[in-house]
């Protein structure tokens, strides 16, 4: 993968040779490059397969079939890091983005097969954070519970597709979100919303911080890393951020981020607790061409 520095759009194919056992070794220096728009896999095993898919940080991976012609409600198109920051063009949370004044909640398009999985996950850290709250008789119990009810974070969906593909969308939290914020009211706010999509809070170190973290429930705890300088893409890593601040310093964070090399984080500047939960997820599809399961059954046993 070293070798392969610059990208070809051409006819031309790259063969690299990789052992099984270094599958996993493999897809962590894909991913370390940063790019996750396409990826392709052709596999008659099963288990190779949920392995680079529950692996691969891409917006669209592609099945046993080729990685083009990605079509509207079908395959939603987009990539995440380097390759793109969402939402995916076509996809259920597209129009969202272009709006003025947003619903509270996020429809998202019928469920093709009712067998499938179709709900929004638990999340022990958040049910702790309220229950905390409860017991501390806070406020942000109840923003808890409503951010609980409005996630869509885990949620599956097998979309209408011709015969003989299937095709998953699926919504996941990011991996780490930089919150930002002068007191604990806010803090604790930024937190919920990072706890309801299932992701990771990064909080600038500070003694106000590092005493609020040691007073949350054991399940928060490690939901919530430091950051000594978020302005050092080195020594930190997020991608996506929560402001509450005031204007000039939402200008200020914004500049800095825009110096950070890498790719681009998006930004929400807050008011008040009015948290958009979509803008914290990453949306993944996932494209299987079903009519090559069969054939030799000695090709059953190629990786």
């Amino acid at each position: 993968i070293e070798r392969l520095e610059k990208e070809v759009f051409g006819p031309v194919l790259h063969v690299l040779r990789f052992a099984r056992s270094g599958l996993d070794a493999l897809l962590q220096r894909i991913n370390a490059t940063g790019y996750g728009l396409t990826m392709g896999v052709h596999s008659r095993i099963d288990e190779t397969i949920e392995r680079v898919a529950a692996r691969a940080q891409v917006g669209n991976l592609y099945v046993n079939r080729n990685m083009v012609g990605a079509l509207v409600g079908v395959q939603p198109f987009g990539g995440e890091g380097l390759s793109g920051t969402g939402p995916k063009a076509g996809g259920p949370l597209y129009l969202y983005r272009l709006l003025a004044q947003r619903p509270v909640s996020t429809p998202l398009p019928p469920q093709a097969d009712a067998a499938d999985e179709d709900a929004p996950r638990a999340w022990p850290a958040l049910q702790a954070l309220a229950a905390w709250s409860r017991a501390q008789q806070r406020g942000d119990a109840a923003l808890c519970e409503r951010f609980a009810a409005a996630s869509v974070a885990g949620v599956r969906r097998v979309l209408p597709g011709p015969t003989g593909e299937r095709n998953v969308y699926r919504l996941e939290g990011r991996h780490a979100v930089l919150c930002l914020a002068d007191d604990e009211r806010d803090r604790l706010a930024q937190l919920a919303g990072v706890l309801a999509v299932g992701s990771r809070a990064l909080w600038p170190e500070s003694p106000e911080a590092r005493a609020l973290h040691a007073a949350l429930p054991s399940e928060v705890q490690p939901r919530v890393g430091f950051t000594p300088d978020w302005q050092s893409s080195e020594a930190t890593a997020f991608d996506a951020v929560l402001h509450h601040g005031s204007p000039g310093a939402l200008r200020a964070v914004c500049e800095a981020l825009a110096a950070r090399p890498g790719a681009i984080v998006g930004v929400q500047g807050l008011a008040d607790a009015a948290i958009v939960l979509d803008r914290l997820l990453l949306e993944r599809s996932l494209s299987v061409n079903t009519a090559a399961a069969g054939g030799n059954a000695h090709l059953m046993t190629i990786g």
